[in-house]
């Protein structure tokens, strides 16, 4: 008999259901959340194990490699799709949410989502925090500019790389400006 199983999933933990093909439940529990851990699980208590599902989400994409590098088929489901599933229930906890899951999973209802490799993941994130400096630094320029223009001054147009040296040479003439522009120039 071929068994299914469903996981929620969470920082610290993640809720396991594992059922057979007519659908019964064979096991219900928690496992830490790492692909060895759960792996460990299924193939002890699902040892003919057909499909893990999970819903995709933050943790979702790391999680399916792990589970996936070591051997186990997974899949991981759109969260919309799967949500439409999930509220169905009366009692939404994270037990019944994985027993959902593990349905979907058995009789394969269910939308699956192409996960990202590693390293597309890798780039993204790259890009994703080179995105955030540049707007962390732009944020700062402004704010010393703010700053300066309430003492009266301008800084204009300048190039990034006379920026801080432009901004230390306006705020001189005021003593309380410098401490100010000092800490934020240094963050810049």
């Amino acid at each position: 008999m071929e068994h299914c199983a469903g996981l929620d999933i969470s920082l610290e933990e993640a809720s396991v259901c594992v059922m057979d093909g007519d659908g019964l439940v064979l096991w219900r529990g928690t496992v830490a959340c790492d692909g060895a851990s759960i792996v460990a699980a299924l193939r002890f208590r699902a040892p003919s194990l057909k499909r893990v599902v999970l819903e995709a989400g933050l943790l979702s994409n790391w999680l399916w490699h792990e589970i996936r590098r070591l051997g186990v088929p997974v899949v991981c489901v759109d969260a919309r799709h799967a949500r439409a599933v999930l509220s169905a229930r009366v009692m939404k906890t994270d037990a019944n949410d994985a027993e959902s899951l593990a349905q979907l999973a058995r009789i394969g209802w269910y939308r699956e989502v192409r996960v990202k490799s590693e390293a597309s993941q890798w780039l993204r994130s790259l890009l994703v925090a080179r995105e955030r400096l540049v707007r962390v630094r732009r944020d700062l320029s402004n704010q010393i500019r703010s700053f300066l223009r309430h003492y009266g001054l301008r800084l204009g147009t300048v190039t990034s790389r006379r920026f801080a040296a432009r901004v230390r040479g306006l705020a001189a003439g005021v003593p309380a400006l410098q401490e100010l522009v000092a800490g934020l120039l240094a963050a810049r």
